[in-house]
């Protein structure tokens, strides 16, 4: 049996690349976002659409380079399995933290879940209907972006005093701690981000030298990697949701946990179809 060392350096190069990539994001990025949110006094929906935003760095960069090399199948199975991985990931961590109930007595919850829900459904249509992801699909990718993003919203308007009860709002109110020289803190968390950011950009170039190596040179599926690609770049979305559950069950209410939880969900799987996606058709039409 011969074992084909070079294979097995570029699958090791793969590992090392794609978690370096997750735990800058979980350890670093995903902490230096809540402290940010935490210095700006956001609530717990938009701290959960910043983690969305965090979490979805690795699907970002992941997608561009695979498309940047011309592997535009594997970021299409990328996005598809961090979406499902997500949703999956989301319900377990719901019923670890026994926070079931909260979301069968929140229609505003169960109207964000179904459309996350929609985040999994039309990519996975799309490739059994052999629907072609081109450069036409991303205006109408774009308008369904602002169009779930509207109607989350206004969801949230119309139920308020199901997701946020008055004394609820008065206890966090109670809670916020006045924290002093905020600009200053603010200007060093951004500059840490920025800092994060070019890192996370030179290890995803790497990255995506290896997986035009791995597809090219040895004949892997697309679909294979991409898939790979899903469950690694999830790692952080999983960290979060439990976080932020036992983080406000601590702190505030078990309420206000899924609320921040359910909004990293919702907004990483939109972006991660809608936006990165669309990323990804771009850079593979315009660079390949």
């Amino acid at each position: 049996m011969v074992i084909n060392m070079e294979l097995i350096f570029e699958i090791v190069k793969f590992i090392i690349y794609s978690l370096i990539i997750v735990y800058i994001s979980k350890a670093i990025l995903v902490k230096l976002l809540r402290k940010l949110a935490e210095i700006l006094d956001l609530s717990p929906k938009a701290v959960g659409n910043i983690a969305g935003f965090a979490t979805s760095m690795p699907e970002l960069l992941t997608v561009f380079f695979s498309s940047l090399q011309g592997l535009y199948g594997t970021s299409i199975y990328n996005i598809i399995s961090s979406n499902v991985i997500n949703f999956i990931q989301y319900i377990g961590s719901i019923k670890i933290n026994k926070n079931e109930k909260i979301i069968k007595q929140n229609r505003a919850l169960k109207i964000e879940l179904v459309m996350v829900v929609l985040t999994i459904i039309i990519p996975i249509a799309m490739e059994i209907f052999g629907i072609e992801a081109n450069i036409g699909i991303i205006p109408l990718f774009i308008l369904i972006f602002a169009l779930f993003y509207y109607l989350k919203r206004n969801v949230y308007k119309v139920y308020k005093m199901q997701v946020m009860s008055k004394e609820e709002t008065k206890e966090i109110e109670e809670e916020k701690k006045w924290v002093k020289n905020k600009e200053k803190l603010a200007i060093i968390t951004f500059a840490k981000l920025l800092g994060v950011g070019i890192i996370l950009f030179i290890v995803g170039n790497m990255l995506g030298n290896t997986l035009d190596t791995l597809s090219t040179a040895f004949d892997v599926p697309e679909w294979i990697i991409g898939i790979i690609l899903g469950f690694v770049t999830s790692i952080p979305e999983l960290i979060t949701f439990v976080e932020a559950q036992k983080h406000h069950s601590k702190n505030t209410s078990d309420t206000q946990g899924v609320i921040e939880a359910t909004s990293n969900l919702f907004t990483s799987n939109m972006l991660n179809l809608f936006i990165i996606e669309s990323i990804g058709i771009l850079t593979y039409i315009i660079f390949v």
